[in-house]
């Protein structure tokens, strides 16, 4: 009852994904799909609605929007996220990616794992930093919260 049964995001106003970027959501949705944790926290003595959940990713106004429902569509908490502490790693992530994509068309397999080495690290500090934001709010677990950093990244793509 602890999960996310469905995500969304709301991309309609995007431009379309390169076919890496593509990729990676794809490959972030399936694997949430698969397998995470969303809990709701207990706030201000108000019932918590029970999970899993259906789960709306969204930029609005500079800011990350997760609009959770139950699967019976009953709201369960809207909340906001600043955009401003995940700027630089998503930058920083986006140029690794771009490096890892080029390494494989032409480098040698060690140096590509060196560069993807970096990425996990960078991809980790995201994902730090977006349970951090969640602090209160929700609980994910690590796994979790490095999807949900991918999905993130997809939608800064386009913003």
């Amino acid at each position: 009852m602890t999960r996310i049964a469905h995500i969304e995001l709301d991309d309609a106003n995007l431009p379309p994904p390169t076919p890496e970027i593509e990729q990676e959501r794809q490959v972030a949705m399936f694997d949430l799909m698969e397998e995470n944790l969303f809990r709701l926290p207990a706030r201000d003595d108000r019932p918590v609605p029970p999970g899993p959940y259906h789960v709306g990713l969204s930029i609005r106004d500079k800011r990350l929007v997760f609009d959770v429902s139950t699967t019976s569509h009953e709201k369960a908490v809207e909340f906001h996220l600043s955009l401003s502490p995940f700027r630089q790693v998503v930058k920083d992530y986006f140029q690794i990616c771009k490096s890892y994509f080029d390494a494989v068309k032409t480098l040698p397999p060690s140096q590509i794992e060196t560069i993807d080495m970096a990425r996990r690290g960078i991809h980790n500090e995201g994902a730090r930093i977006l349970q951090e934001r969640l602090e209160g709010k929700a609980e994910v677990d690590d796994a979790t919260a490095r999807r949900l950093f991918t999905l993130i990244c997809v939608l800064h793509f386009g913003g």
